[in-house]
């Protein structure tokens, strides 16, 4: 009898071990949950009042430093169209064109911005750092100015003159 009871005793302390492991598991509930940060989403400028398709075409390209070189850019410009610089449709509906440093053009959005103004950039909001202000446009000549300091140091202001004919 004794090992009997023994033995009962046994079952008792393993069955309420197992009712206390269980206690436990259930008490803890699930994991806390950890507060993730998440950046918050990227605002797309509103389009330019520029028509992409008003840009595509053919230019002579010439950049400038200084303002009172730009008349004569101008003309150095005009003289470039038998190698001109090709703006061509993007595939979304933006304009194919170089960033600063790139090899390979990507598509680029005109984009409305602060005050009124114009720019152009990849997708995004306006005067982004790799933006290229809109300084001028008539349709004939287009002057942009790159909105980061150190790239407008280095590439100065971009003079495009559309080319007529063929090349």
């Amino acid at each position: 009898m004794i090992g009997s009871s023994a033995h009962s005793a046994a079952r008792a302390m393993v069955a309420a071990a197992l009712m206390l492991a269980l206690a436990g598991c259930a008490g803890q509930g699930p994991p806390p949950q950890v507060a993730v940060a998440t950046p918050p989403p990227e605002v797309d400028a509103p389009p330019g009042r520029i028509p992409p398709q008003d840009l595509v075409g053919r230019w002579g390209f010439v950049a400038y430093h200084k303002q009172a070189d730009r008349a004569r850019t101008e003309v150095a410009a005009r003289g470039l169209c038998n190698q001109p610089y090709v703006i061509g449709p993007g595939p979304t509906g933006g304009i194919m064109m170089h960033l600063a440093d790139q090899s390979q053009p990507e598509e680029l959005r005109v984009k409305g911005g602060p005050g009124g103004r114009d720019y152009i950039g990849p997708q995004g909001p306006a005067a982004d750092t790799r933006d290229r202000e809109v300084v001028s446009f008539d349709g004939r000549v287009l002057i942009l100015r790159w909105i980061d300091p150190e790239i407008a140091g280095r590439y100065g202001t971009g003079l495009y003159v559309r080319c007529v004919g063929r090349a």
